[in-house]
């Protein structure tokens, strides 16, 4: 019983060479540079944290459910930074927030409702709205 190594010395584990990835730069790196070329080194890149944006968002859809029976929402005081456009809305609400997606905006208009912007936002949103009504002509 010598387990295919010819010798009784076969038969542990101790011709095994290591566990693992043991020897990769030792007695296995032939097998390291066939099967394992890119094992070593840097890969990728970590994205600096200042072009990060960590913005609190908000559904249209969820606006009636965290904020049941009211008909005026002040989304920045509540710690929202954006309204998107996912979800469905019932009711006519007034929304107050920093920033909105054009979806949001058609959503909440189309039930009568109205969305308060910052002056610069109101701006851009114009500039698409006309946009828009020029694509249509």
């Amino acid at each position: 019983m010598t387990c295919g190594r010819g010798k009784k010395g076969g038969r542990g584990a101790g011709l095994r060479g290591g566990k693992g990835n043991a020897g990769l730069l030792k007695h296995r790196y032939m097998h390291m540079t066939k099967y394992m070329p890119n094992h070593f080194g840097a890969h990728g890149f970590k994205r600096p944290q200042s072009i990060i944006k960590n913005d609190k968002i908000i559904n249209v859809g969820d606006l009636e459910e965290k904020f049941p029976g009211k008909n005026t929402i002040n989304l920045t005081e509540a710690g929202f930074d954006k309204l998107l456009g996912g979800g469905k809305i019932a009711t006519k609400i007034k929304v107050t927030v920093n920033s909105a997606s054009e979806k949001a905006i058609a959503k909440i208009q189309d039930k009568g409702g109205e969305v308060v912007l910052p002056k610069e936002e109101i701006i851009e949103q114009e500039n698409v709205e006309e946009e828009i009504k020029e694509k249509e002509s």
